[in-house]
């Protein structure tokens, strides 16, 4: 029998945890909401952003989080970049096409990491990794509450961009009507590479914030893009609000399940949630913002 302070300990983990998600899951999901494609990228280029902030602590001795700041900027141009120079052109505006190019770069990424860093996990090493705080009976750890609070200011700053910008409105507008958006000046192509920037860098930021306490390897993005598409699912899709909320959930569904069924087996607990969601609320807790 599982005690209550252990279960609250899974609980506070999985919340913590479910931040970072969150974090993931927001840049997966702007992406559908103005391109209405499932980015099937996403996995790889965090493998990308992991092995980006790996090298700037391992090569310029860079704390993770000093290093968040030049990441997100890093992604950023790589996410414009990629859509405005390859997935755009290739894709003419189809959805279809869109899909087949975004996996197209998923394969070359996750090929070229193979190449160049082999397969071997690679970790960080910082002074803080194994403190913790004391909060009553729970001992929480410091990487994972920095990495939480972190990811919940950057999600609050991206929906206040959205909202309350001219930009975010212009993106809100193309991803509503680009017909109508192209008849005020709007330029949707140009909204389009800037909303895949946006969306890739939130992962820049996802990476820096798991560098403390995940590995690194080409194979990294594959264990957090399923949980990705799953708290986009469930959170509804398009949905910022959903996005954190699902993200907070998984954390929660992926933490208990591990404490009742195993390390290995916890996550199966996510795999039944997705089901569940498709099953009886295929549109998800929220509706898009509009």
């Amino acid at each position: 029998m599982i005690s209550l302070s252990i279960l609250e300990a899974g609980l506070v983990n999985g919340l913590l945890t479910g931040g970072v998600y969150a974090l993931i899951a927001l840049g997966l999901t702007l992406i559908y909401g103005v391109l209405h494609i499932v980015n099937f990228a996403h996995g790889s280029l965090l493998m990308v952003a992991m092995f980006g902030g790996w090298m700037l602590v391992e090569w310029a001795h860079l704390d993770p989080y000093a290093a968040l700041p030049l990441m997100i900027v890093v992604m950023f141009a790589i996410g414009w970049g990629l859509y405005a120079g390859v997935i755009g052109r290739i894709s003419g505006g189809d959805d279809r096409r869109i899909l087949l190019a975004t996996l197209g770069v998923a394969i070359v990424l996750d090929n070229l990491a193979l190449v160049l860093f082999t397969g071997d996990t690679r970790t960080i090493e910082t002074p803080y990794q194994f403190a913790v705080i004391e909060a009553g009976p729970l001992l929480l750890s410091v990487p994972k509450l920095i990495s939480f609070g972190v990811a919940i200011v950057l999600a609050l700053l991206l929906w206040a961009f959205m909202a309350r910008t001219d930009m975010g409105r212009a993106i809100r507008a193309v991803a509503r009507e680009p017909d109508g958006a192209r008849l005020v000046g709007i330029r949707p192509g140009r909204i389009f590479a800037l909303a895949y920037g946006i969306g890739i860098a939130c992962l820049g930021a996802a990476a820096c914030l798991l560098l403390p306490t995940f590995y690194v390897s080409p194979q990294v993005g594959n264990v957090f893009v399923l949980t990705a598409f799953t708290i986009v699912v469930l959170g509804g899709m398009g949905s910022f609000p959903g996005a954190v909320v699902g993200g907070l959930l998984i954390g929660v569904t992926e933490s208990l399940g591990g404490l009742f069924l195993g390390e290995s087996l916890g996550p199966i607990g996510i795999s039944l949630v997705f089901i569940l969601v498709l099953l009886f609320r295929p549109t998800g807790l929220f509706r898009a913002a509009r």
